[in-house]
């Protein structure tokens, strides 16, 4: 018995903190806490030093691996002769690390709170109860080790699904025979190939840095806090999720149904940005309105598994949905999502595919990837970084926003350095502007002609509020005319976007209904990209 609990504690997970409930009884000493950290003993911590020293030099080996190999190359050490002993090295290290890792296991079997954590965990594995998970969320621990709260199987048919996981959308291919398709492809295969190794290399993890583990583990202290903060002070619930392609995501609901607010009824379901996870990220913005939170992290980030690719983040964003829905009993109708920057290609998503989410809010996004991903790289790559992003970044924001028919608000940032084309003081370069005009001219073709587009960008070149009101005094714009304007459109014709409201109208009045339109979609925060949004600046979209 003694000798499987120690192989249970060699092959355990590496505990952080204990948390404690508010009904629970705080051990001696402890009071006034509602958890702390775990602490091991002298031998278990030196020995997970050292392999924790050990996984940090192999990823950063792992990096490095082209410029390391080309070095080695060159001085000769890539031969038989030389690769013998190295090998000799390496199995010599191999062994000591396994031996400070059998250490390791017998310094967790003499800690006691170890060996109540680890029997916890076994119980849960065999029997996932909702009394023995709640006694699992007592911990944290390293996420791959959590058994799974909810499958994408347990509410759909995986025979409906493509291989690749849900329904992208995607640009319409070019109409060619098959003569010239083939030729086309013979002749483009370079770089298809060139564009592959850029996407699968530095390309990912140049648009998603969080999915790096070396910045993971540089954070993780920042993490563990910020997940401890959840889970203490609002009692956070922690869920494994499995996708339709096999990711396990990580996610953190706080429920707040029960509480006086008026907000507690509605789910507010986060998509964070490229290095944004949810124990640090936007969730903190909703969670101060009192509403009910759901977060996320991407594949790849923190808890999650895979890898942050177009159609592995929807495959992620739909497991959550229905895990809302399905298992923490949310209508579609009370849920509203909310993204900051990159997210927005998720929310886009999910809001194009579940056209009955209430509302969509957007911070700091962008409507297509290209424009900024052209502005980091050389002009001579042009067209390679075109059919890259094209072929496998391809996140298409503004298309699928087009799709959505509910409301939605756009958030500003009047100093952002990261979705501009140019630099923050260039308030025009910003991509945002991009995503409300491709959004107001699809639902009002006929307000937003050259003079109603005109009209927009005057307003948009305004950098704070002053100016603002004074493009909008200046266009002299009648609210309460625009409003009755629209209601007696939308009382006599069609529901659906897009509109033909202003197909009859004078030129004045398309500026004016243009300028009020821009004004009710987006609003302005002057701030920098990653300043966190406050809540006073969070708003639901304007309905008519």
């Amino acid at each position: 018995m003694a000798g499987w609990m120690w192989v249970r504690c060699f092959l355990g997970p590496h505990l952080q903190r204990v948390h404690r409930s508010q009904e629970e009884s705080r051990p001696e000493g402890r009071a006034g806490r509602r958890g702390w950290t775990y602490q091991p003993k002298s031998l278990e911590k030196h020995t997970d030093s050292i392999l924790g020293w050990a996984s940090a030099l192999w990823s950063l080996s792992y990096y490095s691996s082209p410029l390391l190999l080309c070095y080695l190359y060159r001085k000769g050490y890539i031969c038989s002769s030389k690769l013998v002993p190295v090998s000799q090295y390496v199995g010599t290290v191999m062994v000591c690390l396994l031996g400070v890792a059998c250490l390791r296991g017998w310094g967790r079997w003499r800690n006691s709170e170890y060996q109540q954590f680890i029997s916890i965990l076994e119980e849960t594995r065999k029997n996932h109860t909702p009394s023995n998970k709640k006694k699992l969320a007592c911990y944290d621990f390293d996420f791959s080790h959590w058994p799974a709260d909810f499958s994408w199987e347990e509410v759909s048919n995986p025979k409906l699904l493509s291989k690749a996981g849900v329904s992208l959308l995607k640009p319409e291919p070019k109409l060619r025979g098959a003569a010239d398709r083939v030729l086309n492809s013979l002749r483009t295969l370079p770089c298809h190939i060139v564009s592959f190794l850029i996407a699968h290399s530095f390309g990912r993890r140049m648009l998603y840095p969080g999915s790096v583990y070396l910045l993971q583990r540089a954070m993780r202290p920042m993490l563990q806090q910020g997940q401890a903060r959840l889970i203490e002070e609002f009692e956070g619930q922690r869920n494994k999720l499995v996708a339709c392609d096999g990711n396990e995501i990580d996610t953190m609901f706080v429920d707040r149904r029960r509480d006086e607010g008026q907000h507690g009824q509605t789910l507010v379901i986060c998509c964070e940005g490229n290095a944004g996870f949810y124990e640090v990220g936007c969730m903190n913005t909703p969670l101060e309105g009192g509403y009910s939170v759901l977060g996320w992290n991407h594949p790849g980030f923190a808890g999650s598994t895979g890898v942050p690719f177009p159609q592995n983040e929807a495959n992620a964003m739909d497991v959550v949905i229905q895990f809302a829905v399905h298992k923490l009993g949310f209508q579609l109708s009370d849920i509203v999502v909310y993204a900051w920057s990159i997210g927005g290609f998720t929310a886009s998503w999910a809001v194009m595919s579940y056209p009955e989410i209430q509302a969509l809010v957007l911070d700091a996004s962008f409507d297509d990837l290209l424009p900024l991903a052209l502005k980091v790289m050389p002009d001579s790559w042009r067209p390679l970084v075109t059919h890259t992003v094209r072929q496998y970044m391809n996140l298409n924001s503004a298309d699928q926003l087009c799709k959505y028919q509910g409301p939605v608000l756009l958030i500003r940032r009047t100093k952002d350095e990261i979705i501009t084309t140019t630099g923050p003081e260039d308030i025009m370069s910003n991509r945002g502007n991009n995503l409300l005009l491709k959004l107001l001219q699809f639902r009002y073709p006929k307000v937003m002609t050259d003079d109603g587009v005109r009209a927009i960008r005057a307003w948009l070149a305004a950098s704070n509020h002053v100016e603002e009101a004074a493009v909008y005094s200046s266009y002299e714009v009648d609210d309460d005319w625009c409003v009755s304007v629209l209601q007696s459109y939308k009382t006599e014709g069609d529901v659906f976007f897009p509109w033909s409201v202003g197909e009859d109208m004078t030129l004045e009045g398309r500026r004016q209904l243009a300028l009020f339109l821009a004004r009710k979609y987006m609003r302005n925060f002057d701030s920098t990209h990653c300043t966190p949004l406050p809540y006073s600046e969070f708003a639901a979209p304007w309905r008519l």
